[in-house]
């Protein structure tokens, strides 16, 4: 297994190269956004932005640190959960088709599977499954294996099922009643693609392919399932461990060092995360789900009812959440997205609420250790670049 010292990185990407594939005017600006996340601790950053006038795209750091070579310009990565918007939307296309309804409860369709310790899947909706306000613990937050380096890379290759996450998650007592508050739970999530199983009789992968992905033509997106690989061309895929796990003081989380980890079983992501694709595709989705080829408008408008999701407040001030889509405000009045973080890699995207604009940015690290003397950031650290990119970039 490769690793990196944190001495090297620093080295390395302080001497990375940038570079634009545009000659657009605002591409300047836009670089020097993408050029500030290295100071953050991103290895390399890829950026596409899709505007009415053509796409500007701009890359920064490096793919591969050991060989100094730039992330490609085609590069496909882990989206995490972005996965996410796809799953509701394949969700919503079956509410339309009548043959299930957001009202439905878990028990209707997933009997006896969320039952005990408080837990109860007769109160739960679809709505509230989609929507993180079902009230049911998160379980990537009840997995050492995730979090802990060693654990992480023993277990790296296994398969893990939808029920087995669902059964980590309902071990315990829920966060809140359904409907009594909000909080993100990605157990919501592999319920929702185990419910789309149970209605179509067929995979969730193969619905969110067969409805979503080759009607628009994503060529470049794929739904990996137990297959650790990611197709070429791609970034290394780094991610550095915190000492001491999920009970990592947040303050000093001591993060070891940089770890090679572009191969693994995304099978534990599964509906809350585990597809692949490019900055062309997933930009691509984006505009289609506002510009209504995804969805009926009764359809996005469901998906686009929101909550309040105070939790995000500390990165995205006055987030609200929807079916599988977020909106934070912005300086041109607020943008729709979906983030996803999942190990090696980081996706951050945002969209107009017509469509006519979108930006989607990849790192290829999920863990962050800010450069001596770095800025210290008040919210996320994409956030500037996507507000310019939707906001100023003409």
């Amino acid at each position: 297994m490769k690793r990196f010292t944190v001495a090297l990185m620093v080295a390395v990407l302080g001497a990375a190269t940038a570079g634009a594939a545009s000659a657009h005017p605002g591409s300047r600006t836009l670089q020097r956004h993408a050029d500030a996340l290295l100071a953050q601790g991103a290895p390399g950053v890829l950026v596409e932005v899709d505007t009415p006038r053509g796409e500007v795209r701009v890359r920064s750091g490096y793919g591969n640190v050991a060989r100094r070579t730039p992330v490609p310009w085609d590069a496909k990565f882990r989206i995490g959960s972005y996965t996410k918007t796809f799953v509701a939307a394949t969700v919503l296309q079956l509410v339309g088709e009548r043959r299930l309804s957001l009202e439905d409860t878990v028990e209707r369709w997933l009997p006896g599977v969320v039952a005990g310790n408080g837990n109860d899947g007769s109160r739960i909706t679809v709505r509230q499954l989609l929507q993180h306000t079902s009230g049911l613990r998160n379980y990537t937050g009840l997995m050492p294996e995730l979090a802990l380096e060693e654990a992480f890379l023993r277990n790296r290759f296994k398969t893990v099922t939808p029920e087995e996450v669902v059964a980590r998650a309902v071990a315990g007592p829920p966060d809140f009643r359904p409907g009594q508050g909000w909080s993100y739970s990605n157990t919501g999530y592999a319920l929702a693609g185990m419910i789309v199983e149970r209605v179509t009789g067929r995979t969730w992968q193969q619905e969110v392919r067969d409805r979503i992905v080759r009607p628009l033509g994503l060529r470049d997106t794929s739904l990996p399932g137990t297959s650790p690989f990611i197709p070429r061309p791609h970034a290394t895929a780094y991610q550095r461990f915190a000492e001491k796990g999920m009970d990592a003081d947040p303050n000093d989380p001591r993060y070891g060092e940089a770890v090679d980890v572009t191969t693994y079983n995304p099978s534990w992501g599964g509906a809350a995360g585990d597809m692949i694709s490019t900055t062309d595709d997933a930009n691509r989705f984006l505009r289609a789900l506002m510009s209504g080829e995804v969805l009926r408008p009764d359809l996005l408008a469901e998906m686009t009812r929101t909550v309040p999701a105070t939790r995000f407040d500390p990165v995205w001030p006055g987030a609200r959440y929807g079916l599988g889509l977020m909106w934070a405000p912005n300086a041109c009045g607020g943008h729709w997205f979906h983030g996803g973080d999942i190990h090696g890699f980081m996706t951050r995207n945002g969209v107009t609420s017509d469509g006519s604009r979108s930006v989607v940015v990849s790192v290829n690290t999920d863990s962050l250790v800010p450069e001596p003397g770095a800025p210290a950031l008040d919210g996320d650290p994409a956030s500037e670049l996507v507000e310019h990119a939707l906001c100023e970039l003409r």
